[in-house]
């Protein structure tokens, strides 16, 4: 009988990384290895291998089934709060022009301009389409007539995984799906 798994080439066989408590390191980029870093890191005795993909790879010496998922051995204490990126704050304000709710062309405001004296910080920044932020210009949203859908807020690093688990990958491996927490079907 045909599998996928065994026509998929080994750099198609990512390994989905779990803390040591079974949870995905993050949901958002989802926390994934390249099948040779989980290899080094079994043979250095740094993860558990949960579950595997029925691909093997070869030595002359040995055969191994590439580890789909694995686990840490030990904890990795999450940081409370993420770094101040372009991608964090559009998957805090979830891909959405905080103005008018687009998801596309999507750039980031100064709510209080710099030139107003604003600074770059999760506090004064949102995101914004391009034609919110051209509208906007250098004016506060009151100044524009343009309310905010949400205030700008610093978030935890919690509540950017929760964000991240509404936007799942194109791809993923039916042995994941016990490991995440997404509501998806998977392509069969």
């Amino acid at each position: 009988m045909y599998h996928p798994d065994l026509a998929r080439h080994p750099d198609n066989c990512p390994a989905l990384v779990l803390n040591a408590d079974y949870t995905p390191l993050s949901y958002y980029p989802l926390s994934l290895w390249p099948w040779q870093t989980a290899i080094k890191a079994v043979f250095l005795d740094r993860v558990t291998i949960v579950e595997n993909y029925e691909r093997e790879i070869h030595s002359p010496t040995r055969s191994m089934a590439l580890p789909s998922v694995i686990a840490l051995r030990q904890y990795v204490k999450p940081s409370q709060y993420p770094a101040f990126t372009r991608f964090n704050l559009f998957l805090r304000d979830k891909f959405s022009c905080q103005y008018c709710g687009s998801g596309h062309e999507l750039t980031f405001d100064h709510v209080t301009p710099r030139r107003l004296g604003g600074v770059t910080s999760w506090e004064n920044v949102s995101t914004a389409c391009s034609p919110c932020n051209l509208k906007k210009g250098g004016r506060t949203p009151e100044q524009a007539h343009m309310p905010l859908y949400q205030k700008p807020w610093r978030p935890t690093n919690w509540q950017l995984q929760d964000n991240g688990r509404a936007f799942p990958p194109n791809y993923l491996h039916e042995s994941w799906i016990d490991w995440l927490y997404w509501d998806v079907e998977l392509e069969g």
